[in-house]
């Protein structure tokens, strides 16, 4: 019975890699559900600049992020060894980006940032989800890979915080003026509830938060290059 499940678990996050992996980097099949997000921002940003990369890749970027919600529920039943803890704040922020400020506040998604964002989120996703595939497909990943899966982050991360912050930032004034998502009172459930000053809080979090994942993230480098060395 266990070994059953151990090949449906590999199978399954074998193509749950794959197909996200194909859904952020090219296009495979026609009309496919993940569409190639790194593909769509490059090629906007050479042929008419960054203030047309958001509709270019909407669309992918929300299919991506949105099952990315996947992670966190493989955590949870156990079909990988990852930390939930480490797992919701990144998931969470992406959601948050990509939903919250982006879909919502058109005003920003014209800015640079946004071309900055979607590369820096592309390129690790296509790092992360292929290397996990042929973990899972082969039982391991080329040395190199290994070495890409623990380094990209290096830069990757800090223009990707960057660019979250500074977008959420940007927002800021926009939230505050349409007070989109936030509740007033009275109301039939005495609840109030303002998205201006939670977005801040959220920009808050992000000042502790972004050094420990950083930690977190050095540490897993570490490890991982450290035991391929031994083998």
């Amino acid at each position: 019975m266990a070994g059953s499940f151990s090949f449906v678990r590999r199978v399954y996050l074998t193509l749950y890699n794959w197909i996200v992996f194909a859904g952020w980097q090219v296009k495979v099949l026609l009309r496919s559900l993940l569409a190639q997000v790194l593909y769509f921002a490059v090629k906007t940003l050479k042929e008419t600049g960054h203030e047309h990369v958001y509709d270019a890749v909407e669309k992918p970027l929300q299919l991506a992020q949105t099952a990315a919600v996947l992670e966190i529920l493989h955590g949870l039943v156990g079909l990988v060894r990852s930390p939930v803890s480490a797992t919701l704040p990144q998931i969470g922020s992406r959601l948050f980006l990509t939903w919250g400020i982006l879909y919502s506040f058109p005003e920003v998604q014209s800015h640079f940032l946004v071309a900055s964002l979607v590369i820096s989120w592309s390129i690790t996703e296509i790092i992360r989800y292929s290397f996990f595939g042929l973990k899972e497909a082969l039982g391991f990943a080329p040395s190199w890979h290994l070495w890409l899966r623990y380094s990209s982050f290096l830069v990757l991360y800090p223009t990707g915080i960057t660019s979250e912050v500074g977008l959420i930032y940007l927002a800021l004034p926009h939230i505050k003026t349409s007070e989109m998502y936030s509740v007033r009172m009275p109301n039939t459930l005495n609840f109030s509830f303002d998205f201006f000053y939670a977005t801040i809080l959220v920009l808050a979090i992000y000042v502790p938060g972004s050094p420990h994942m950083y930690r977190y993230m050095l540490g897993q480098r570490k490890r991982a290059l450290s035991k391929s060395k031994r083998e």
